[in-house]
């Protein structure tokens, strides 16, 4: 029975995984099984099998995404070699840190993030340049390896979306590990949907965790779009952005009006107008905070470059200037995330470190308080 089995069982069971996952991406088709659809079986798939023109292409398949799949019919066994189906599909595709990042839960919702995440304003706006879109990559790569998850681009950003959509492919990420963050910038009262479908395909991404309306730009026609969409499952969150320390009235009246997810706002130790007013708004009324510009578009870590790192800094454990500032920033109890952008590995796993454990005796520790207004006297001293 058991060379029956191989002779026979096994061959067929291969091809009808073949057709099926075949057939079923190309034209879409359910498969007609008890509680398995067609999509929930694809989505094992996912980057390493999505062309830049979001369809999917299944002569490009990569074997670890094939072997994801296989694990999935039970002949993951046979083509590993005799390795487990389960413990095949069990296998992490993601490098792992030896050390978890600090993580903050999203108000109202089971979910949580690392307190820093990855922006790509100027950084990913590379075009083709082949040796730059590795650069990103790379860095990509390094955020990923440290435990990074959000990931924050615009329409408004160049190529910034593409570059993401890239690095995503070329890394073969698994779908799950990203927090994948988007903006709608467009005044057009109907151009809503089509942008955030090119959005996607530039992402090679069917559904974003975060869509917000950039610089609350046309947010009364382009709210309910998103919102829209979050009441029929296709996306998680909804937010507004502004940066620069601009239009904090208006955003204000739009978080005590609108039931807001997230917003996005400039917040460091030299620009804290946002903790009159927006922060504390943030935290009555459950909405999770996205901080840009840390370091001001990197104008403050180089102003500090040259100044002596002050004796506080090692009472938190930060090495540099970059990683003082986005503890700084972090220990807010209203901020869920900053996303700096930075073109250079260094720089992101510099980043990364400021909220990862130091050593297995000493986790990574955040001033309150009195500690926070310390640093930030010890910063503007330094200027």
């Amino acid at each position: 029975m058991a060379l029956i089995n191989l002779i026979v069982l096994w061959p067929v069971g291969y091809a009808a995984f073949l057709v099926f996952a075949v057939c079923g991406a190309r034209y879409e088709m359910p498969l007609r099984w008890p509680d398995i659809r067609y999509r929930d079986l694809v989505n094992l798939f996912a980057n390493a099998t999505t062309k830049g023109n979001g369809n999917m292409a299944f002569d490009h398949i990569s074997r670890r995404a094939f072997m994801a799949g296989a694990a999935t019919f039970g002949v993951g066994s046979l083509i590993a070699g005799g390795l487990p189906a389960f413990a095949q599909a069990e296998q992490s595709t993601q490098p792992q840190p030896a050390n978890l990042p600090l993580h903050r839960k999203i108000p109202g919702s089971e979910k949580s993030l690392p307190t820093i995440g990855l922006g790509s304003w100027i950084t990913f706006n590379v075009g083709h340049d082949p040796v730059l879109l590795q650069n990103c990559t790379d860095v990509m790569a390094a955020f990923f390896a440290a435990g990074g998850q959000m990931i924050d681009s615009s329409p408004m950003y160049g190529s910034s979306q593409a570059t993401i959509g890239h690095g995503l492919a070329a890394l073969e990420v698994e779908r799950s590990t990203v927090f994948a963050a988007d903006k709608l910038w467009t005044s057009d009262e109907t151009g809503g949907a089509a942008q955030i479908a090119e959005t996607a395909q530039n992402w090679g991404l069917r559904q974003f965790d975060l869509l917000q309306v950039h610089n609350m730009l046309d947010w009364e026609n382009q709210f309910p779009v998103l919102q829209g969409m979050k009441a029929q499952g296709a996306l998680d969150y909804v937010g507004i952005t502004t940066s620069h320390g601009r239009r904090h009235e208006l955003m204000a009246v739009i978080m005590q009006r609108e039931p807001l997810d997230f917003i996005q706002v400039t917040y460091n130790p030299l620009d804290r107008d946002v903790e009159n007013r927006i922060l504390p708004i943030a935290q009555d009324r459950n909405i999770a905070v996205i901080i840009n510009r840390p370091f001001q578009g990197g104008q403050l870590t180089r102003a500090l470059r040259n100044a002596p790192l002050p004796g506080i800094a090692q009472d938190y454990g930060a090495q540099s200037w970059a990683q003082l500032i986005l503890k700084y920033i972090v220990s807010h109890p209203a901020v869920t995330c900053a996303i700096p952008a930075t073109t250079r590995v260094d720089h992101v796993r510099e980043n990364m470190a400021a909220i990862s454990p130091i050593s297995d005796e000493m986790n990574t520790r955040l001033p309150e308080g009195k500690e926070r207004h310390a640093i930030a006297n010890a910063i503007g001293d330094a200027l």
